[in-house]
Protein backbone atom coordinates (compact mmCIF):
# COMPACT_ATOMS: atom_id res chain seq x y z
CA UNK A 1 0.00 0.00 0.00
CA UNK A 2 1.47 3.76 -1.22
CA UNK A 3 2.07 5.85 1.61
CA UNK A 4 -0.36 8.91 2.57
CA UNK A 5 0.88 11.90 2.67
CA UNK A 6 -1.09 14.07 5.50
CA UNK A 7 -0.49 17.93 5.36
CA UNK A 8 -2.24 19.90 7.98
CA UNK A 9 -4.28 23.46 6.70
CA UNK A 10 -2.13 26.24 8.58
CA UNK A 11 -5.17 28.26 8.69
CA UNK A 12 -7.49 24.98 10.57
CA UNK A 13 -4.32 24.19 12.92
CA UNK A 14 -4.53 27.97 14.25
CA UNK A 15 -7.86 28.28 14.61
CA UNK A 16 -7.89 24.57 16.83
CA UNK A 17 -5.24 25.89 18.95
CA UNK A 18 -7.50 29.43 19.78
CA UNK A 19 -10.66 27.48 20.33
CA UNK A 20 -8.44 25.32 22.77
CA UNK A 21 -7.42 28.45 24.62
CA UNK A 22 -10.41 29.86 24.37
CA UNK A 23 -11.96 26.50 25.75
CA UNK A 24 -9.11 26.75 29.19
CA UNK A 25 -9.60 30.90 29.24
CA UNK A 26 -13.31 29.93 29.68
CA UNK A 27 -12.82 26.96 32.27
CA UNK A 28 -10.13 28.30 34.60
CA UNK A 29 -9.99 32.02 34.04
CA UNK A 30 -7.69 34.26 33.03
CA UNK A 31 -3.48 33.78 35.23
CA UNK A 32 -2.99 36.33 37.87
CA UNK A 33 -0.72 37.99 36.17
CA UNK A 34 -2.67 38.76 32.67
CA UNK A 35 -5.88 39.29 34.16
CA UNK A 36 -5.08 41.31 37.60
CA UNK A 37 -4.05 44.86 37.39
CA UNK A 38 -0.59 45.58 39.64
CA UNK A 39 -1.95 47.27 42.66
CA UNK A 40 -0.97 51.18 43.76
CA UNK A 41 0.11 52.38 46.71
CA UNK A 42 -0.82 56.22 47.86
CA UNK A 43 2.54 57.87 49.39
CA UNK A 44 -0.03 59.88 51.36
CA UNK A 45 -1.44 57.26 52.87
CA UNK A 46 2.10 55.10 53.10
CA UNK A 47 3.71 57.95 54.84
CA UNK A 48 1.02 58.17 57.86
CA UNK A 49 1.22 54.57 58.00
CA UNK A 50 5.00 54.66 58.46
CA UNK A 51 4.24 57.28 60.67
CA UNK A 52 2.03 55.23 63.11
CA UNK A 53 3.79 52.03 63.16
CA UNK A 54 7.19 53.93 64.20
CA UNK A 55 5.03 54.72 66.66
CA UNK A 56 3.91 51.60 67.96
CA UNK A 57 7.15 50.43 67.80
CA UNK A 58 8.47 53.01 70.11
CA UNK A 59 5.25 52.13 72.83
CA UNK A 60 6.67 48.63 73.09
CA UNK A 61 10.41 49.71 73.17
CA UNK A 62 9.37 52.13 76.15
CA UNK A 63 7.27 49.24 77.82
CA UNK A 64 10.03 46.56 77.56
CA UNK A 65 12.73 49.01 79.38
CA UNK A 66 9.86 49.86 81.27
CA UNK A 67 9.71 46.59 82.77
CA UNK A 68 13.25 46.08 83.25
CA UNK A 69 12.94 42.67 81.29
CA UNK A 70 15.28 43.43 78.50
CA UNK A 71 15.86 39.72 77.94
CA UNK A 72 19.43 41.26 76.33
CA UNK A 73 21.70 39.01 74.47
CA UNK A 74 24.56 38.58 71.51
CA UNK A 75 23.66 38.13 68.76
CA UNK A 76 26.34 38.89 66.77
CA UNK A 77 29.78 41.07 67.05
CA UNK A 78 30.76 43.53 64.08
CA UNK A 79 34.13 43.27 62.17
CA UNK A 80 35.47 45.47 64.63
CA UNK A 81 34.69 43.14 67.47
CA UNK A 82 31.91 44.93 68.85
CA UNK A 83 28.80 43.42 70.13
CA UNK A 84 25.50 43.72 68.61
CA UNK A 85 22.68 43.06 70.97
CA UNK A 86 19.53 41.92 70.94
CA UNK A 87 16.61 42.53 73.36
CA UNK A 88 12.86 41.88 74.17
CA UNK A 89 12.28 45.97 73.21
CA UNK A 90 13.87 44.77 69.28
CA UNK A 91 11.52 41.65 69.20
CA UNK A 92 8.35 43.44 70.53
CA UNK A 93 8.71 46.64 68.02
CA UNK A 94 9.86 44.28 65.42
CA UNK A 95 6.59 42.28 65.51
CA UNK A 96 4.11 46.11 65.81
CA UNK A 97 5.96 47.14 62.66
CA UNK A 98 6.21 43.79 60.44
CA UNK A 99 2.47 42.76 61.38
CA UNK A 100 1.24 46.65 61.53
CA UNK A 101 2.56 46.46 57.53
CA UNK A 102 1.54 43.37 57.01
CA UNK A 103 -2.03 43.91 57.84
CA UNK A 104 -2.21 47.68 55.88
CA UNK A 105 -0.21 46.04 52.73
CA UNK A 106 -0.32 42.46 52.67
CA UNK A 107 1.93 42.37 49.62
CA UNK A 108 4.49 45.20 50.33
CA UNK A 109 8.10 44.04 50.57
CA UNK A 110 9.67 44.60 54.13
CA UNK A 111 12.95 44.58 55.05
CA UNK A 112 13.68 44.25 58.79
CA UNK A 113 16.78 44.23 60.90
CA UNK A 114 15.25 41.86 63.36
CA UNK A 115 13.47 37.96 62.03
CA UNK A 116 10.89 36.18 63.72
CA UNK A 117 8.77 33.10 62.08
CA UNK A 118 6.29 33.09 64.51
CA UNK A 119 2.94 32.77 62.54
CA UNK A 120 0.49 35.82 63.48
CA UNK A 121 -3.03 35.81 62.54
CA UNK A 122 -3.53 39.36 60.98
CA UNK A 123 -7.27 39.59 62.09
CA UNK A 124 -5.88 40.50 66.05
CA UNK A 125 -3.93 43.11 64.70
CA UNK A 126 -5.52 46.57 64.91
CA UNK A 127 -5.76 48.39 61.51
CA UNK A 128 -3.55 51.30 60.90
CA UNK A 129 -4.60 55.07 60.31
CA UNK A 130 -3.82 55.64 56.86
CA UNK A 131 -4.83 59.72 57.22
CA UNK A 132 -3.10 61.60 59.71
CA UNK A 133 -3.80 65.27 60.56
CA UNK A 134 -0.75 65.94 60.54
CA UNK A 135 0.36 64.68 57.37
CA UNK A 136 -2.85 66.30 55.72
CA UNK A 137 -2.00 69.32 57.34
CA UNK A 138 1.74 69.11 55.37
CA UNK A 139 1.37 67.69 52.30
CA UNK A 140 -1.17 68.98 49.68
CA UNK A 141 -1.27 66.55 46.81
CA UNK A 142 -0.07 62.45 46.48
CA UNK A 143 1.64 60.11 44.62
CA UNK A 144 0.61 56.47 43.35
CA UNK A 145 2.99 54.05 42.79
CA UNK A 146 3.69 50.89 41.72
CA UNK A 147 3.49 47.93 44.77
CA UNK A 148 6.45 46.59 42.90
CA UNK A 149 8.79 49.37 43.11
CA UNK A 150 8.45 49.86 46.85
CA UNK A 151 10.87 48.90 49.30
CA UNK A 152 10.42 49.07 53.47
CA UNK A 153 13.06 49.15 55.46
CA UNK A 154 12.70 49.16 58.90
CA UNK A 155 14.83 49.23 62.41
CA UNK A 156 12.79 48.48 64.98
CA UNK A 157 14.92 49.39 67.57
CA UNK A 158 18.43 51.47 66.40
CA UNK A 159 21.35 51.90 69.20
CA UNK A 160 20.36 48.25 70.87
CA UNK A 161 23.74 48.48 72.97
CA UNK A 162 22.81 52.10 74.25
CA UNK A 163 19.36 50.94 74.88
CA UNK A 164 20.58 47.91 77.35
CA UNK A 165 22.94 50.61 79.22
CA UNK A 166 20.16 53.27 79.52
CA UNK A 167 21.27 56.26 77.66
CA UNK A 168 17.73 56.38 75.97
CA UNK A 169 18.51 59.97 74.33
CA UNK A 170 20.21 57.78 71.31
CA UNK A 171 17.23 55.32 70.82
CA UNK A 172 14.96 55.43 67.85
CA UNK A 173 12.76 53.85 66.03
CA UNK A 174 13.13 54.21 61.66
CA UNK A 175 11.21 53.49 59.07
CA UNK A 176 12.15 54.28 55.41
CA UNK A 177 10.71 53.70 52.03
CA UNK A 178 12.68 53.46 48.92
CA UNK A 179 11.29 53.36 45.22
CA UNK A 180 13.27 51.92 42.98
CA UNK A 181 16.28 51.80 45.25
CA UNK A 182 15.89 55.62 46.38
CA UNK A 183 14.61 56.46 49.95
CA UNK A 184 11.84 58.88 49.83
CA UNK A 185 10.29 58.73 53.16
CA UNK A 186 11.77 58.52 56.00
CA UNK A 187 10.32 58.49 59.90
CA UNK A 188 12.50 58.95 62.87
CA UNK A 189 10.66 58.61 66.55
CA UNK A 190 12.10 58.81 69.60
CA UNK A 191 10.15 56.65 72.00
CA UNK A 192 11.51 58.19 75.30
CA UNK A 193 11.00 61.77 74.24
CA UNK A 194 7.89 60.83 72.32
CA UNK A 195 8.84 62.72 69.38
CA UNK A 196 9.11 62.06 65.57
CA UNK A 197 10.43 63.46 62.98
CA UNK A 198 9.61 62.69 59.03
CA UNK A 199 9.94 63.74 55.29
CA UNK A 200 8.41 62.56 52.10
CA UNK A 201 11.25 64.43 49.20
CA UNK A 202 9.67 66.96 47.11
CA UNK A 203 6.72 66.80 49.29
CA UNK A 204 7.14 68.29 52.74
CA UNK A 205 8.22 67.49 56.52
CA UNK A 206 7.06 67.20 59.79
CA UNK A 207 6.76 70.55 61.80
CA UNK A 208 9.27 69.77 63.95
CA UNK A 209 12.07 69.39 61.36
CA UNK A 210 14.16 72.63 60.93
CA UNK A 211 17.27 71.78 59.22
CA UNK A 212 20.42 74.76 60.57
CA UNK A 213 20.98 77.71 58.91
CA UNK A 214 24.75 77.50 56.92
CA UNK A 215 26.93 78.63 59.81
CA UNK A 216 29.46 81.51 58.01
CA UNK A 217 32.10 81.71 60.56
CA UNK A 218 35.38 79.93 60.28
CA UNK A 219 34.96 77.52 62.98
CA UNK A 220 36.48 74.06 63.82
CA UNK A 221 34.62 71.29 62.06
CA UNK A 222 32.47 69.32 64.46
CA UNK A 223 31.97 65.35 63.33
CA UNK A 224 29.98 62.95 65.05
CA UNK A 225 30.94 59.54 65.08
CA UNK A 226 29.60 55.99 66.18
CA UNK A 227 30.14 55.57 69.70
CA UNK A 228 29.81 51.56 69.68
CA UNK A 229 31.66 51.23 65.36
CA UNK A 230 34.38 53.64 65.58
CA UNK A 231 36.97 52.04 63.60
CA UNK A 232 39.26 54.78 62.79
CA UNK A 233 37.15 57.26 62.05
CA UNK A 234 37.77 59.60 64.94
CA UNK A 235 41.92 59.71 63.96
CA UNK A 236 40.66 60.06 60.01
CA UNK A 237 38.35 62.75 60.83
CA UNK A 238 41.36 65.06 62.75
CA UNK A 239 44.00 64.31 59.65
CA UNK A 240 41.05 65.47 57.40
CA UNK A 241 39.71 68.69 59.14
CA UNK A 242 42.83 69.76 61.73
CA UNK A 243 43.66 68.60 64.66
CA UNK A 244 41.33 70.90 66.54
CA UNK A 245 38.31 69.36 64.90
CA UNK A 246 35.40 68.39 67.53
CA UNK A 247 34.69 64.93 67.31
CA UNK A 248 31.22 64.04 69.24
CA UNK A 249 30.64 60.39 69.99
CA UNK A 250 27.12 59.35 69.68
CA UNK A 251 24.39 56.08 69.41
CA UNK A 252 22.23 55.42 67.01
CA UNK A 253 22.54 56.08 63.18
CA UNK A 254 18.91 58.08 63.34
CA UNK A 255 19.88 60.44 66.30
CA UNK A 256 23.21 60.98 64.68
CA UNK A 257 21.75 62.26 61.48
CA UNK A 258 19.26 64.09 63.09
CA UNK A 259 21.97 66.18 65.10
CA UNK A 260 23.62 67.01 61.62
CA UNK A 261 20.31 68.31 60.71
CA UNK A 262 19.69 70.31 63.23
CA UNK A 263 23.50 71.89 63.23
CA UNK A 264 24.76 70.34 66.20
CA UNK A 265 27.37 68.49 64.24
CA UNK A 266 28.58 69.71 60.67
CA UNK A 267 29.39 66.07 59.22
CA UNK A 268 28.51 62.14 60.23
CA UNK A 269 30.85 59.95 59.17
CA UNK A 270 31.38 56.37 59.43
CA UNK A 271 34.18 54.54 58.04
CA UNK A 272 33.46 50.90 58.59
CA UNK A 273 30.65 48.71 57.46
CA UNK A 274 27.14 49.85 58.29
CA UNK A 275 23.33 48.22 57.62
CA UNK A 276 20.83 49.96 55.50
CA UNK A 277 18.21 49.77 57.72
CA UNK A 278 20.37 51.90 60.00
CA UNK A 279 20.32 54.46 57.47
CA UNK A 280 18.01 54.74 54.90
CA UNK A 281 15.27 56.76 56.95
CA UNK A 282 18.02 59.54 57.72
CA UNK A 283 19.17 59.69 54.02
CA UNK A 284 15.19 60.16 53.08
CA UNK A 285 15.05 63.03 55.73
CA UNK A 286 18.27 64.74 54.96
CA UNK A 287 17.65 64.49 50.94
CA UNK A 288 13.96 65.96 52.00
CA UNK A 289 16.12 68.91 53.13
CA UNK A 290 18.70 69.25 50.41
CA UNK A 291 21.42 67.96 52.92
CA UNK A 292 23.22 64.50 51.32
CA UNK A 293 24.02 60.81 52.14
CA UNK A 294 26.93 58.91 50.13
CA UNK A 295 29.20 55.95 50.44
CA UNK A 296 33.04 57.16 51.50
CA UNK A 297 33.39 56.88 47.56
CA UNK A 298 30.94 59.40 46.92
CA UNK A 299 28.39 57.18 45.53
CA UNK A 300 24.68 57.15 46.38
CA UNK A 301 23.20 53.97 48.18
CA UNK A 302 20.70 51.70 46.68
CA UNK A 303 17.70 50.58 48.36
CA UNK A 304 16.42 48.37 46.48
CA UNK A 305 14.84 45.11 47.92
CA UNK A 306 17.77 42.76 45.98
CA UNK A 307 20.86 45.31 46.80
CA UNK A 308 22.93 44.30 49.48
CA UNK A 309 22.22 44.67 53.00
CA UNK A 310 25.57 46.28 54.31
CA UNK A 311 26.91 49.59 53.22
CA UNK A 312 30.85 48.72 53.05
CA UNK A 313 32.44 51.49 51.80
CA UNK A 314 32.00 54.04 54.86
CA UNK A 315 29.49 57.16 55.15
CA UNK A 316 29.30 60.64 55.23
CA UNK A 317 25.63 62.43 55.65
CA UNK A 318 25.86 66.49 55.58
CA UNK A 319 23.87 69.62 55.24
CA UNK A 320 26.24 72.17 53.31
CA UNK A 321 29.42 71.21 51.96
CA UNK A 322 29.13 67.47 51.04
CA UNK A 323 32.11 67.45 48.24
CA UNK A 324 34.46 69.47 50.24
CA UNK A 325 34.18 66.93 53.52
CA UNK A 326 34.47 63.95 50.40
CA UNK A 327 37.57 65.43 49.08
CA UNK A 328 39.28 65.96 52.24
CA UNK A 329 38.08 62.56 53.47
CA UNK A 330 38.76 60.72 50.17
CA UNK A 331 42.67 60.76 50.13
CA UNK A 332 42.80 59.87 53.91
CA UNK A 333 40.11 56.80 53.94
CA UNK A 334 41.61 55.39 50.80
CA UNK A 335 44.81 55.33 52.19
CA UNK A 336 43.35 53.10 55.04
CA UNK A 337 41.57 50.86 52.79
CA UNK A 338 45.07 50.24 51.67
CA UNK A 339 46.39 49.88 54.95
CA UNK A 340 43.92 47.36 56.46
CA UNK A 341 43.96 45.47 52.55
CA UNK A 342 47.46 45.00 53.36
CA UNK A 343 47.03 43.69 57.14
CA UNK A 344 44.09 41.25 55.96
CA UNK A 345 47.07 39.78 53.14
CA UNK A 346 49.71 39.42 55.87
CA UNK A 347 47.75 37.56 58.14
Amino acid sequence: MAPVNVRLNPTGFVLSIVLLVCIALYAFGLPSWLGRKEERISMKELLSVSIELARRGGVKVKAVAESHKLKAEVKSRTEEGAKEMRTDGDMESHRELIHGFAKAYPAMKVISEEHDRTPVDLSTVASVNKHLNEVREVVESDQSIPISQITIWVDPLDATKEYTENLKEYVTTMVCVAVKGQPVIGVIHKPFEDSTAWAWVGYGHSKNLQKADRDTRNQNKKIIVSMSHTGTVAEVAKQAFGLDTTITRAGGAGYKTLEVIKGNAHAYVHSTHIKKWDICAGNAILSAVDGKMTTLNGDYIDYSFNSERKVKTGLLATIYDHNDYLEKLQPITKKEVKVELSNIGSR
